[in-house]
């Protein structure tokens, strides 16, 4: 079993990269594989609403000048997602967003191919705004009839420097449990 992960940060290696690798750590250690895809300096735009995934049907957006299909395919390779996004402006990054208008489009076009995996979110900000990134990226799942485990908490941590969030006692605990919930998860859909 493998879960693919994108960062959605522009920082590469930042406090969204933190939380998701305490995730990782869990999953690892219950033999799951693991891959960190990071967004920062990718190319990447959003949907142009051509709607040629639904005519073509072959698990890939038209547009192929830039990043996104190769992000297509690694979640379609994989049993479970992670997607982490920063905090910007109350919702999720550019980048983010891009990648999950044409994933999403690409998966209804093609069947709901991403149904039934497994799919978390993982949010990180200065102060406000979390709950709303969690629940665009969250959406993201229930749209495509993907299974979503929870923690004890919102899966959010807060902070500002790069590293900061190691200091989140709370959100580091949340990503351990979200990391053996959807290591669970992944056990009993297989």
């Amino acid at each position: 079993m493998k879960v693919v992960a994108f960062n959605g940060s522009a920082r590469k290696g930042g406090n969204t990269a933190e939380m998701i690798r305490r995730v990782f750590t869990e999953l690892e250690a219950e033999g799951i594989e693991t891959e960190l895809i990071e967004l920062a300096g990718k190319k990447m735009h959003g949907c142009i609403a051509c709607m040629k995934c639904f005519k073509n049907k072959d698990r890939r957006c038209v547009v192929k000048n830039d990043f996104v299909n190769d992000c297509i395919a690694a979640m379609d390779d994989a049993d479970g997602i992670i997607l982490g996004s920063p905090t910007y402006f109350a919702t999720l990054t550019t980048e983010m967003s891009a990648l999950i208008d044409r994933a999403g489009m690409v998966n209804r076009a093609n069947d709901d191919m991403f149904a039934r995996k497994a799919g978390a979110s993982v949010v990180v900000a200065r102060r406000g705004g979390a709950m709303q990134t969690f629940n665009t990226l969250n959406s993201f799942f229930f749209i495509g009839q993907m299974i979503v485990p929870g923690s004890h908490y919102w899966n959010m941590g807060f902070a500002l420097n790069k590293g900061d969030v190691t200091q989140d006692t709370e959100a580091m605990e949340t990503m351990e449990i979200l990391g053996k919930n959807m290591a669970w998860l992944m056990k009993k859909l297989a």
